[in-house]
């Protein structure tokens, strides 16, 4: 069973202004001669961490991360007043993605996304096809109205009741037959900290206790964390409102775009989060797509049948 490659440290990183008083963070680590490779974290929001570097085989790749707009070491944080969301969308970060990419004199790169950052991935290789070598999606989503209303509309909670009655707990009792989304839209954005506070926490809660197949105490403590909770809350809140500024059905109906593009699938069957659903349906109109369906996995990443198609697939894509 392949496992997460040692760490590695970036042998470079920087600031770079992408535009609407927004700077993001990158790095670059492992071979700078090696194969392009960009990782898209998920969230929106949550930033990439050094455990991301250690999905690619740092002697046969030149590995990309970013923060994206408003989260990890970006600028401003989306924790603090300053943070302008409506400069923050899946179109801006596409926009981001190929500044990055020109800013490091990087021709092609293969795409590597999981949850948000499949969403993300999708969008950039149907806007720039010709720039994409490979993808490796994880935990795979398209934000569709109906993927949405899984997780915030009860769906999800039919598996996990006790994370659910959470997740409701800020939310007034008279309002919780409507659009969620929305309600905790304003919940988020109240000026009174004793309001947007427990809100953001509740809302990062819920995914923290969704994500891995079996839930981790560990990992909930990391998604209750006050800034991060905010930051993360504020930004899925508001791209998860507006459907990703794209159309329902428009990543899928656009795959034809990626004729010719390799692209692995990895879906864990029990994805509580991203359905398997979203994963299949797109397998049968991404020409060439491979689907790995993991019988044994949930959300994360780093479970191990998903991690082991995961390396599979970096690991076979080095050579290319």
């Amino acid at each position: 069973m392949l496992g997460l490659y040692p760490e590695i440290e970036p042998y470079d990183h920087g600031m770079l202004p992408v535009g609407d008083g927004n700077v993001i963070y990158w790095e670059e680590c492992g071979n700078p001669a090696g194969k392009p490779v960009v990782f898209l974290h998920g969230g929106p929001g949550s930033g990439a961490s050094i455990r991301h570097r250690r999905l690619f085989d740092p002697e046969r790749y030149r590995i990309v991360l970013f923060d994206q707009r408003g989260c990890g070491r970006s600028t401003p944080h989306c924790s603090t007043p300053e943070a302008d969301l409506t400069v923050n969308t899946t179109w801006h970060l596409v926009a981001d993605m190929e500044r990055l990419r020109e800013d490091r004199a990087i021709e092609t790169w293969q795409l590597f996304g999981g949850s948000w950052g499949s969403v993300l991935a999708l969008t950039y290789a149907e806007a720039y096809p010709h720039r994409v070598s490979e993808l490796v999606l994880r935990g795979v989503a398209t934000l569709r109205v109906k993927e949405l209303q899984w997780l915030f509309g009860g769906g999800a909670g039919c598996l996990f009741p006790e994370a659910w009655s959470r997740f409701l707990a800020p939310v007034p009792y008279a309002r919780r037959g409507e659009n969620l989304i929305e309600v905790y839209h304003e919940l988020l954005h109240h000026p009174d900290p004793d309001l947007h506070r427990p809100a953001a926490v509740a809302w990062s809660r819920w995914e923290g206790e969704t994500v891995k197949f079996t839930p981790q105490e560990e990992v909930v403590a990391a998604f209750t964390e006050p800034e991060f909770a905010l930051a993360i809350a504020r930004i899925e809140n508001h791209y998860f409102r507006h459907g990703g500024w794209l159309a329902d059905d428009q990543l899928i109906r656009e795959a034809g775009k990626l004729t010719g593009v390799p692209c692995v699938l990895v879906q864990g069957r029990y994805d509580a989060v991203t359905p398997a659903t979203t994963a299949w349906e797109l397998a049968q109109v991404l020409p060439g797509a491979e689907l790995k369906m993991i019988g044994d996995a949930g959300h994360a990443f780093d479970e191990p049948g998903t991690l082991h198609e995961l390396i599979s697939a970096t690991d076979r894509f080095a050579a290319g």
